[in-house]
């Protein structure tokens, strides 16, 4: 079955967003991890691995840390969402910038559709998280969360799909062709009271866990006055790329979904709509 191909125009940079402030746009001194190349540093392209995913290739756990808005966390007006993505060692790997407009974002809050533009370390746009807009009852169970991935300029790669449950928040992982790969479940409260909320990975096929999301405790001032917040996830260093891009939507999925702030009231809590 061939793939769906959506034809996303590459974009810059997002204005505002400065690569060179946050962080050496090309790490050309950074020490080799696990043998390989820093991130930033050329690499040699892995069979059938879509362009600017290479470094994932080595690598089986990641960070996610959302940069503090200061408008947003002063006033409660809700601006885009920026991320700064790195390996174990603290080093940047990729970018990440939410594009959508500024009526849906402060309307809709956490449930509001966008694309997540990931971005490397040269500025060129690698990946696209597709969030369309979905309700959040779980009384709807025919119009659940999802999330589309693409690798720029449109491929498609796979998709995040919530299933039904009134406990525990549950997910499919799905590969281009819409089988399922993966499977994740959270807690029945994401309430982050002093502690990592964990989303397991399991094999669709074992059913083994093979890794895990992290929504990691970021000390009381932050989690009470912002929403930024810090994620880890680890999975098998031998899985696809394709599904390692994947799970890395979904932490942005579970974010929206639990953790976002409307009104500088964050949407955690019990259930799977909490």
């Amino acid at each position: 079955m061939k793939s769906r191909k959506v034809m996303y125009a590459p974009e810059p940079t997002p204005a505002g967003w400065d690569v060179r402030g946050d962080g050496p746009a090309v790490i050309s001194h950074a020490p080799q991890v696990g043998g390989y190349q820093a991130p930033g540093q050329a690499w040699p392209q892995p069979t059938n691995c879509p362009r600017g995913l290479e470094y994932l290739t080595h690598v089986d756990q990641l960070l996610i840390h959302q940069k503090i808005e200061l408008l947003e966390a002063f006033t409660g007006f809700e601006t885009a969402n920026k991320y700064t993505i790195k390996n174990t060692l603290g080093q940047k790997v990729y970018y990440a910038a939410e594009k959508s407009d500024c009526c849906t974002r402060n309307i809709c809050g956490p449930i509001r559709p966008f694309d997540m533009k990931i971005y490397d370390l040269n500025k060129q746009e690698v990946l696209i998280f597709n969030r369309p807009l979905r309700c959040d009852s779980c009384l709807c169970f025919c119009c659940l969360q999802k999330m589309d991935v693409y690798a720029s300029p449109g491929d498609f790669l796979g998709s995040i799909e919530q299933t039904w449950s009134i406990i525990h928040p549950r997910y499919v992982i799905k590969d281009a062709a819409g089988n399922p790969v993966l499977k994740m479940a959270g807690p029945c409260c994401t309430w982050s009271l002093c502690g990592d909320v964990e989303f397991e990975i399991f094999s669709e096929s074992t059913g083994e866990s093979v890794g895990k999301i992290s929504k990691q405790w970021s000390g009381l001032a932050k989690e009470m006055f912002t929403d930024a917040d810090n994620f880890g996830i680890s999975f098998p260093l031998d899985l696809d790329v394709r599904m390692k891009a994947v799970l890395l939507g979904a932490v942005f999925l579970i974010d929206f979904m639990f953790f976002e702030q409307q009104n500088n009231k964050e949407n955690d809590g019990i259930g799977m709509f909490s």
